[in-house]
């Protein structure tokens, strides 16, 4: 019984095998911003893997299964938000499930990056979103041309 005990608070190893640099959550209606910015930036570019749900995610398996091994197959989970987001069930659900990722599987390590690619007021945010800003885990998404290649190369180290 004690080693039972033992073997259920023995000290989980820093995996640094991951089958993807990170898993990107967002909304449908951002999917252009995804396919047309997010992949060519970090996968052309960078030569990033990340885990797409409309690309990544095993046909007939359940959602929330596909969502839970994406989440943790990756190093990171970045969360593009949106109003779109934070009113989509599935995407809290993938934020919520890489905050436990983190707590139970990472010994708390923040595993989660959001980027802010619409200026949602602070009060719209929900508590545990803004613990994650509070941390200092998010960027802006710029709407200068000129500022994408510093928000990208910020991007490629927190994920890298």
């Amino acid at each position: 019984m004690t080693r039972n005990r033992y073997k259920r608070y023995k000290q989980i190893e820093e995996n640094d095998d991951y089958k993807y640099n990170a898993f990107i959550s967002y909304a449908d209606e951002e999917s252009a911003f995804v396919k047309n910015e997010c992949i060519p930036e970090l996968e052309g570019y960078r030569n990033l893997s990340l885990c797409i749900h409309h690309r990544d995610f095993v046909v007939g398996e359940d959602i929330t299964q596909n969502i839970t091994n994406g989440i943790h197959d990756s190093k990171r989970t970045i969360c593009i938000v949106t109003q779109s987001f934070l009113d989509s069930y599935y995407c809290m659900f993938e934020f919520n499930m890489a905050k436990m990722e983190s707590i139970y599987s990472r010994e708390g390590q923040n595993i989660l990056f959001l980027v802010f690619y619409e200026n949602i007021p602070s009060k719209n945010l929900p508590l545990v979103m803004l613990e994650v800003v509070q941390q200092q885990s998010y960027i802006e998404y710029p709407s200068d041309a000129n500022e994408r290649v510093v928000f990208w190369e910020n991007i490629n180290q927190a994920i890298e």
